[in-house]
Order: structure tokens, then sequence, then C-alpha cells
């Protein structure tokens, strides 16, 4: 092979590497800028999820403020807030104002859905009424949640395991060292699991049982299921409490005191009536859910109603469920 020969080869050599690099180059540049779309993409996609969401959550409160003031003290499920929302198309709540939406008209094709509820959050019995203000145990409550433990057909010792788990969480903390030592406070029914509790008990008293931040809420008798009235009101045959649930779809409760409530309770009470059960409510659980393009979250709040106008969010979380991550 002649020197010049070598040359030429060599110089071919050198360009292929030469492209070869360029095309590496290329491509990773490439992917960079499709990574870089695709993040943006997906952080475009969730700032709308939380702004719409965060509108299902403004149109629960001004449902529930409406309420307030025209309820007279009385919550029922034949009022407005306990009508669903069913899955409409965004565009539809946005027709009206068309010609001034700009993003509406340029996303046209964008499959957007939303729907909504709001349920009474004391329809099921508060488990934060367990402790009282001192750190103690009570054990008129620990009954209560017994006989919903037996109504859930959970194990027969549940209650008093639910109560010596949260006395660690919800007792007053005098000093850092106890701060420290303290358990996690739990904010829904699932977290009791930190404390211990299995999670079949918690699946089967999910129906019956919440946590509430009040630890005075009472449940409200024109919401919840005839196992809570019963297991509530100390006493209350579960038969009476399902005449109650029949009879309240046609006229619900106004008046704990009235003879026609007083032909649903035991003659002798354990407690007042007063102090276990209600006909109103102050906390609400407002559920938006969203479906965009390939996503599909909800959003779960803890609405509070104060002096019948006000509407303070106690908590908020929010679930991503193509993946199941909150």
């Amino acid at each position: 092979m002649t020197p010049m020969s070598r040359q030429r080869g060599a110089a071919l050599l050198l360009a292929m590497l030469i492209m070869t690099l360029v095309t590496t180059l290329a491509a990773g540049m490439v992917w960079q800028q499709y990574r870089a779309i695709q993040v943006e993409a997906a952080e475009r996609a969730r700032t709308q999820a939380a702004w719409i969401l965060s509108g299902a959550l403004d149109w629960a409160r001004l449902i529930l403020r409406e309420d307030g003031r025209n309820s007279a003290g009385v919550d029922h499920l034949g009022e407005p807030w306990a009508v669903p929302l069913a899955e409409a198309r965004l565009s539809t709540f946005l027709a009206a104002d068309r010609d001034n939406n700009a993003a509406l008209a340029e996303n046209e094709s964008l499959d957007a859905f939303l729907s909504g509820a709001i349920t009474d959050a004391q329809a099921r019995w508060n488990l934060r009424r367990l402790v009282d203000a001192e750190g103690k145990v009570v054990e008129a409550e620990v009954k209560t949640l017994q006989r919903l433990c037996d109504a859930a057909g959970a194990t027969g010792d549940c209650a008093l395991r639910i109560a010596n788990a949260v006395v660690q969480a919800w007792a007053p903390v005098t000093s850092d060292a106890a701060r420290s030592a303290r358990a996690l406070e739990p904010k829904r029914l699932a977290q009791l699991a930190w404390l211990g509790i299995d999670s079949d008990t918690l699946q089967r008293l999910e129906p019956f049982v919440d946590v509430l931040p009040d630890p005075l809420a009472k449940v409200n008798v024109n919401t919840a299921s005839a196992e809570v009235i019963a297991a509530a009101v100390e006493g209350m045959s579960l038969g009476n409490a399902q005449r109650l649930v029949q009879e309240r779809q046609r006229t619900p409760l106004r008046d704990l005191n009235a003879p026609a409530a007083a032909a649903y309770f035991p003659v002798t009470l354990v407690r007042p009536i007063g102090e276990v059960v209600s006909v109103n409510t102050t906390h609400f659980i407002v559920q938006g859910r969203l479906r965009l393009e390939e996503r599909v979250l909800e959003e779960r709040s803890l609405v509070e109603r104060r002096n019948n106008t006000e509407l303070v969010v106690r908590s908020r979380e929010r679930v991503n469920l193509r993946d199941g991550t909150s």
C-alpha cells in the first residue's frame, strides 16, 4: 500500500469518527430537548390541574356558605350541598365566556372532565372524642367505639387497642422531651397504622369512623348511618335507628328535643342526647376529581364551617390515580 493510499484510508476513518461523534452529540441534544419538553408539559398539566381543583374547592365553599345562611342550623341530605357534581367536560363551564377565553379557544381538543361531591364528615363517629382535654381516655366513648367495632365485625378488643394507641398521640405535651417522644398524630383513620392498628380493623371501621380536628364534633343524625346513630346513643336499638333513617328522608329532624325525635331515642338516656348527636354539621369533606388527558387526579379537602358563613380548609390531600401516589 502506497503512502497516499494510507493517508486516504486514515482520512476516511477520521471522517467516520467525526460523523459518529456529531451524530452522538446531536442525538443527545435531541433527547435533552425532548426531555425538557416533556418536563415542561408535565409541569404545565400539574399547574392546570391544581388551579382547576382549587376552583372545585371554591365551588364547594360557595355552596356551603349559602347553605349556612339559609339552613337555620339544620343540615340534611336533601340540601343542595348533598347533590354530587356529575362528571362534565370542563368546556361546558366556560361556554358562556367562550369569546373572552383565549385559552379555551386554543385548546378545544383538550379532554378535561371535572366531577365532585360534598359529604358530611360528621356522618361518621369522630375518633378524636376518645381523648379529653387532659389527655385521658373517655370511657363512655370507648364503649361507643366498641359498639361500632361490633357492628363492623372487628375483633373484640379493637376499641381498647385503639384507645390505648391514640392517647399517646393526643395527650397534652408538657415538656420538650415529651414532645420529641410523642407518637405522630393521625389526621385520617388509615394513619392509625402508625400506632400499630392492623389494616383489616381499619378497613372494617372506615364506613363508620373518621378523625376530625374538633374533639367535640358530634354525629349528625340527619346524615349518619343507622349503625353509627345506634352506637352513638347508648341504649338505642338498631331498629329504631333504621326507622329514623327512613323517616328523615321525608322529614329531617330539626330539634332533638321535639316529640317527633323522642319516639326514636331511649326513654332513659345515659348521657344527654345533645352531648352525643346533633342535627347540624360543621365539618364537610370536599372531593374533586379531574380527568386531564391521561392523568386522573383527586383532591380531598376537610372544610370547617364556622358561624355558618366562614369556611376554613383544615387539610388537603391530592392523589394521582394513574400511579396511586399522593
